[in-house]
């Protein structure tokens, strides 16, 4: 199964490098996103931008692929499976919960010069970022891309109740499914409470697993692209 992989705020596609390997050798076909603002030198872009990249991912994969999500990128794949509810196999989102309609997509640091750049470690400090050793902190903050003002604060639009029937996996990293399921249930989170099929998945990691700990990360999305 194609399985298409969208890494969250100030990561392009290059984020999935160590996870890339591992899927393949479970037998399915990764494709990493590098989106429109996050890589590619686009400073202007937009959130609608972005979206229109990952369906045209969707759109591209010889079958239905698993859309995968990290963080706020939670986001763009409930938008994929808003567009493309037909074409979506599965949606799994990684340490994210995607934002209702109305809401405005990432707007949670600073915005500087038009983008927002990445704030530095002291907002992660605790779960998130208790797994990265100085090395992988270092690498990650120089080659962290800002991310257009345009995509942090653009409004998410959701029109197809069709993608509350698309199967969501909540892989938890620097939580634990008792707790998504608590957020869920208590509200924070009104999209995925409306979902038809929805499962949990722990992954005892931080916020980045992809870093950290990318041969159980691919195995926990190839099992997803298999139950499908």
């Amino acid at each position: 199964m194609d399985i298409l992989l969208i890494a969250g705020l100030w990561l392009g596609g290059s984020a999935w490098d160590d996870v890339v390997p591992e899927l393949t050798a479970l037998g399915h076909h990764p494709v990493p996103l590098t989106l429109p603002g996050q890589g590619d030198g686009v400073a202007s872009a937009t959130l609608d931008d972005q979206l229109e990249a990952v369906l045209a991912a969707v759109d591209a994969a010889p079958g239905k692929p698993l859309v995968v999500g990290h963080s706020a990128a939670s986001t763009l794949a409930w938008l994929a499976a808003d567009g493309r509810p037909e074409k979506v196999a599965k949606i799994a989102l990684i340490g994210g919960f995607p934002a209702a309609d109305g809401r405005a997509y990432a707007d949670h640091f600073a915005i500087e010069g038009g983008a927002m750049p990445f704030p530095g470690w002291d907002p992660f400090e605790g779960a998130d970022a208790a797994d990265l050793d100085q090395q992988t902190r270092d690498r990650f903050a120089s080659a962290a891309v800002p991310v257009p003002e345009a995509v942090a604060r653009g409004v998410v639009r959701l029109t197809n109740e069709r993608r509350f029937d698309v199967p969501v996996v909540v892989v938890c990293p620097e939580f634990t499914p008792a707790q998504a399921e608590e957020w869920i249930a208590a509200g924070e989170s009104p999209e995925l409470a409306r979902a038809t099929h929805l499962e949990y998945v722990n992954l005892e990691s931080g916020h980045w697993p992809m870093a950290t700990r990318p041969r159980e990360l691919a195995r926990v999305l190839a099992e997803a692209a298999d139950s499908w």
